[in-house]
């Protein structure tokens, strides 16, 4: 079976869009159109409706826009919607309230255009000013510091525009007066602008895109709850709820454990036959019954565009992307998603977990019941299904890199934090500035006070050669006390401060008592005779 060459619709504005005309289009040139007969009359130029099944099915799996996790179901539901928009009709002109099945019912293309107009989503209209956004000359908004330079070379440039360049051929006359030093104050606040800002301009970045707006409404990016996800996490990196009300029940915790442990579960729980599948099912209906996704509705459209980065070549790519996109979920959500991946994950690859649909395979079943509580729109979109499916085959696959803690994060707002700490120095009367580290300068002294602090640290450290010298255990006595009358005659006060009296002095060299070796007594061997026989 062959199909037309397809693209890849890559991140941007819309693409959900896009990805819904990009299948129309193939769909509309590839399905081959026979003559085909019924009730006794024959229509030209149409196909059956499982005909269509099966190629369409085939496309999907095949086209990297989706993946093979596409299952057959999802593609009845696919072409039921394109009867809904009128991309097919039935062979009688019917459309829109029709009902399409996995049969031999003929449909056709009309002659009207099928495609959708990209036009202006809602979530991009309710930019303005008050959300902390600025417009350019041309009228668009931009977001301060969201550009595609590093947090490191932005700071560097920053630091540029604060320190004016000296011509050296005229030599700067320094002032009179003195510098003004000015100190910066770093409050919480200007913390969570540090976390929010260069997240997203990473963000921005791994995504190749202009600007963040294309994708997501900034203002409901929480900065608070960047930070909470990257520093309140256990020692498997899964986030810890200070206020467990928005975190999982009991029963629906106690019932993931089982599932994700199987078969070794608390032996305290009753078993049955059927048992492993009313557990799954008590999982499955909370996660399915949730008022939200897990990805809350205003990041649709950003998690949809990072599916446009999930080709083999941009795999890393797509990691980093969804590492930083989870951080912007709520605690909450961030740690449910992750209990979910961990427990679906395990599931799936559990050759001892018996089968808990009669027709699908584990994983299989594990994608299809919770796609649609990881990711869907608010207003029903036409691939939400499809694209929900391909999130969670992408997430149970990397789950253990995606939902890490980014280090290199941690660092590039740790280095941008250091360097708001830095003061500004400006030299009155030249407009000089310049940046420095947050030292503690110091206040200047008379030189009356110099001359003290000089000979009291010279002082000190004569001390402490002298104690040096006496705890030499390496020289004999004889040295040490000739070392000693050299040290005396040089420094005399400095030996009299450690020596006050004779008696301190004397107590240093106390002669040991000498242990003379006992006198031998020469003792004359006996001569031995040798007796003659």
């Amino acid at each position: 079976m062959s199909f037309p060459e397809s693209r890849i619709v890559t991140p941007g504005p819309y693409r959900a869009t896009k990805l819904w005309n990009e299948v129309t289009k193939l769909f509309r040139a590839g399905m081959p159109l026979k003559k085909h007969r019924q009730h006794f009359r024959v229509y030209g130029c149409c196909f059956t409706a499982v005909s269509a099944v099966d190629w369409l099915h085939e496309l999907l799996k095949n086209n990297s826009n989706f993946g093979p996790e596409v299952t057959r179901q999802q593609t009845v539901q696919l072409l039921r919607k394109f009867l809904k928009n009128h991309v097919i009709e039935d062979v009688k002109g019917r459309w829109g309230s029709e009902t399409l099945e996995d049969n031999s019912q003929l449909y056709r293309f009309p002659s009207t255009s099928p495609f959708k107009v990209v036009q202006n989503h809602p979530l991009f209209a309710r930019k303005s000013s008050a959300n902390g956004l600025i417009k350019d000359k041309d009228g668009f908004f931009k977001f301060p510091h969201l550009n595609r330079r590093s947090s490191k070379k932005y700071e560097d440039e920053e630091l540029q525009e604060n320190t004016e360049p000296v011509s050296k051929a005229e030599p700067m006359e320094v002032p009179e007066k003195a510098p003004q030093v000015h100190r910066r104050e770093i409050t919480q606040e200007d913390i969570d602008d540090v976390w929010r800002n260069i997240t997203l301009t990473h963000l921005q970045k791994t995504l190749g895109l202009t600007s963040l707006e294309e994708v997501l409404d900034l203002a409901q990016v929480n900065p608070h709850h960047i930070v909470y996800n990257m520093t309140n996490v256990n020692k498997h990196g899964v986030v810890t709820l200070q206020d467990k009300l928005g975190d999982l029940p009991h029963w629906v915790l106690s019932a993931m454990k089982c599932l994700a442990n199987w078969p070794k579960y608390d032996t305290n729980q009753s078993s049955y036959p059927g048992f492993e599948r009313d557990v799954f099912k008590t999982v499955s209906d909370y996660f399915l019954n949730l008022p939200q996704p897990l990805v809350a509705f205003e990041f649709y459209e950003l998690f949809v565009n990072i599916l446009g980065l999930l080709q083999p070549q941009l795999e890393r790519v797509a990691i980093e992307a969804l590492q930083l996109c989870t951080l912007l979920l709520p605690p909450a959500n961030r740690r449910k998603l992750q209990l979910l991946m961990r427990m679906i994950s395990r599931m799936s690859q559990n050759v001892d977990m018996p089968r808990l649909h009669d027709a699908i395979g584990t994983r299989t079943l594990m994608v299809q019941t919770f796609s649609r509580c990881v990711l869907r729109c608010e207003e029903e979109v036409d691939l939400d299904e499809l694209l929900a499916t391909r999130l969670v085959s992408f997430l149970m696959d990397h789950h253990q890199e995606i939902l890490q803690v980014p280090v290199y994060l941690q660092n590039a707002v740790q280095d941008h934090i250091n360097y708001l700490k830095k003061v500004q120095i400006t030299y009155p009367g030249t407009g000089v500035s310049a940046t420095l580290p947050m030292y503690s300068f110091c206040r200047q002294i008379s030189i009356q006070e110099f001359e003290q602090q000089k000979l009291s640290a010279s002082q000190a450290a004569i001390a402490d050669l002298l104690e040096s010298l006496l705890k030499d255990k390496n020289l004999s006595l004889k040295d040490k006390k000739k070392k000693l009358k050299q040290f005396q005659k040089e420094y005399p006060e400095i030996y009299h401060n450690r020596f006050p009296t004779t008696e301190s002095e004397a107590q240093l060299f106390v002669d040991k008592p000498k242990i003379k070796p006992p006198m031998l007594i020469a003792m004359k061997k006996p001569k031995i005779l040798g007796m003659r026989n």
